[in-house]
């Protein structure tokens, strides 16, 4: 496992700030370091967003022509990090919002309705809000539910058939 990885500095970069250095790029709100790789005999690169105490991304790095010491960073590598680093982050947001918030249309023979699903993941007291929208987008109801509610075609039928009590 790659080690120093955190941020040489506690306060957040401005432009004053920027680095270039063949081991150390700073830029564009990222950090780019080159540091060993503990696991084999080479080196990765850890991206770090300025204010993030962990990196977005850390991979392998190419070793150098004397096959030691690592490649430099430079203008286009860092671009191509930032980059890759910024669709980590873009990809885990999407999957965080997937999981937090669910939505289904359900069609009864009186109306169709948008179910959805909305977990509040609080350390101390989670829980999720359970609500409707008629077709034209109209709340109809809301309510508090456990975080582990299930969000099924079932469980959503019988909240509408029970005119929206909260669920026991």
């Amino acid at each position: 496992m790659p080690h120093d990885i955190q941020n040489s500095s506690d306060t957040i970069p401005n432009d004053e700030d920027k680095i270039q250095e063949a081991r150390l790029w700073r830029d564009k709100g990222w950090t780019a370091r080159v540091i060993k790789n503990d696991d084999d005999e080479g080196w990765a690169v850890a991206m770090i967003k300025d204010g993030e105490p962990e990196p977005a991304l850390v991979g392998p790095w190419t070793m150098g022509r004397d096959k030691k010491n690592p490649k430099p960073l430079d203008n286009n590598a860092f671009s191509t990090l930032v980059k890759t680093a910024s669709e980590v982050i873009r990809r885990h947001e999407q999957q965080l919002h997937a999981t937090l918030h669910k939505s289904m249309m359900v069609a009864t023979a009186e109306a169709d309705y948008k179910i959805m699903l909305d977990i509040v993941p609080d350390e101390d007291d989670p829980y999720a809000w359970l609500s409707a929208q008629d077709a034209n987008g109209t709340d109809l109801a809301k309510v508090r539910v456990a975080p582990n509610f299930k969000l099924n075609l079932q469980n959503a039928n019988a909240w509408i058939a029970d005119e929206f009590r909260r669920p026991e």
